[in-house]
């Protein structure tokens, strides 16, 4: 079965903790993160056992712009083409605009997500951060009253940044809520990511390999996506990927559950950073 909303955390990934880890050491310059356009070929996982999907192919096209100084901007557009047999076949057409202020207090998102070229998903909306580490919700689509999203919780970008303060620290553990108005601008969700060791190892794919990468450590990191609850629960998906010390990710892999997808990186272009003294 093809996921409602495929997500979008894997680099906007994709977010105040539920369990803060320990601040970095005050000499720790914090992350940097590149302004840059990715492309990335989808394909089914063979390593996943059970998969209820026989072929998959797609592609992610993500661009970030912006800095801490004018805030983030982030594109994403995920096409992708599933065939679980017998001639049954779906695609999946997703397309993400989202901005998020540079100190993480407020975020703008518009997300449409088509099945089969219909709408299945139209979601517009900001948030603005509360006294408690939450947010102040308001969605123009679908539309509601504003309503407000208990703290603490981390944005996307603010997400990211994280994981590469705890990769860059030896952290190998970080918990938290994460919110990034998918798939209805309502959900938040709680997370579990396990960071790796840092490596300058060479990479297999090409585009990999520019200096901009290979001087630069990157850490493997795992990230489980839980629906909010109490007791033991299964993860609604788990998202793996390399990510780099200036945000950029290779090696993705999209797990769903019954299926999974892995993600190639095919291109990278570096665009102009504008100046920030932050």
């Amino acid at each position: 079965m093809l996921p409602r909303n495929l997500p979008r955390v894997l680099f906007l990934s994709a977010a105040a903790l539920a369990a803060i880890l320990p601040a970095a050491p005050a000499a720790q310059a914090q992350p940097v993160l590149v302004p840059h356009r990715a492309v990335y070929e989808l394909s089914i996982d063979p390593g996943k056992s059970g998969s209820k999907i026989d072929r998959a192919q797609g592609r992610i096209a993500f661009e970030i712009t912006g800095n801490a100084c004018q805030g983030y901007a982030i594109t994403l557009r995920q096409v992708t083409r599933l065939d679980s047999g017998e001639g049954r076949e779906t695609m999946s057409d997703l397309r993400s605009i989202t901005w998020e202020g540079g100190d993480a207090k407020s975020f703008r998102f518009k997300t449409q997500n088509f099945v089969n070229q219909d709408l299945k998903d139209d979601v517009d909306g900001s948030v603005e951060r509360a006294k408690d580490g939450g947010f102040q919700v308001r969605l123009a689509k679908p539309k509601s009253n504003p309503f407000p999203l208990k703290g603490p919780i981390l944005l996307p970008t603010e997400h990211l940044k994280k994981l590469i303060e705890a990769g860059s620290a030896g952290q190998t553990i970080l918990e938290a809520k994460v919110y990034d108005g998918s798939p209805d601008g309502k959900k938040v969700y709680d997370t579990l990511s396990i960071i790796g060791a840092g490596t300058n190892a060479a990479p297999e794919e090409d585009p990999a390999k520019k200096p901009e990468l290979s001087a630069i450590k990157r850490y493997p990191v795992t990230v489980s996506y839980f629906e909010q609850g109490a007791g033991e629960r299964t993860p609604a998906y788990v998202l793996g990927f390399d990510l780099y010390e200036n945000g950029v990710s290779r090696a993705l892999k999209l797990d769903y559950g019954g299926f999974a997808l892995k993600g190639e990186l095919k291109s990278v272009e570096f665009l102009k950073a504008a100046p920030c003294k932050k």
